[in-house]
């Protein structure tokens, strides 16, 4: 299961929204999405969480028209669910379309079959190949990916989000003084 909610930043703080991504196939769709829970105009800062079952978690910030911003915790993981492929394959430059045959045999559960049996080492290998070296241009590196700086000027600085794990989300809310508004909506 996956838990998503956006986040955006009024005059009066944060306010919190949960959302469902059935409807979201690009980074473009869910960068719409964020700009229209902007309160206020298109300029507010918007933040989308994305968290599976403390596997990994994604921050997507738009800010007004700007491209958006993408960090994702782990991307060998994240790949392997159908939201996490969607941030992986932008943050990796692979194009959608190709890949399209392969995001249908994910789960929208987050795995994909007989993945979720296998330990980190096996999923590793499935990711890597069995040498542990990546076996095409497309294999997707183990760790963080993305802009891990994503949130420092809102008080969570790059070193702070690179050492999260378990319930990460509610450690940036509660740093971004939202973790009440998020909770809510949890």
């Amino acid at each position: 299961m996956y838990f998503a909610a956006l986040l955006a930043r009024t005059e009066d703080g944060w306010e919190a929204s949960d959302t469902e991504l059935d409807d979201v196939e690009t980074l473009s769709d869910l960068a719409d999405l964020a700009r229209e829970a902007a309160a206020d105009g298109a300029d507010d800062t918007v933040l989308v969480f994305i968290e599976q079952e403390d596997a990994w978690f994604g921050v997507v910030r738009v800010d007004g028209e700007d491209d958006p911003r993408v960090f994702v915790s782990d991307a060998a993981v994240a790949a392997r669910s159908s939201y996490g492929a969607m941030l992986t394959d932008e943050l990796l430059g692979h194009d959608q379309d190709d890949e399209e045959d392969e995001l249908d045999t994910l789960d929208l559960d987050g795995t994909e079959d007989g993945y979720e049996d296998e330990d980190e080492d096996e999923a590793a290998t499935a990711v890597d190949g069995p040498d542990g070296d990546a076996s095409s241009d497309d294999a997707v590196p183990a760790g963080p990916l993305g802009e891990s700086a994503i949130l420092a000027d809102l008080g969570v600085s790059e070193g702070r989000l690179l050492a999260l794990d378990g319930d990460a989300l509610v450690t940036i809310a509660d740093a971004l003084g939202a973790a009440e508004v998020l909770e809510a909506v949890r």
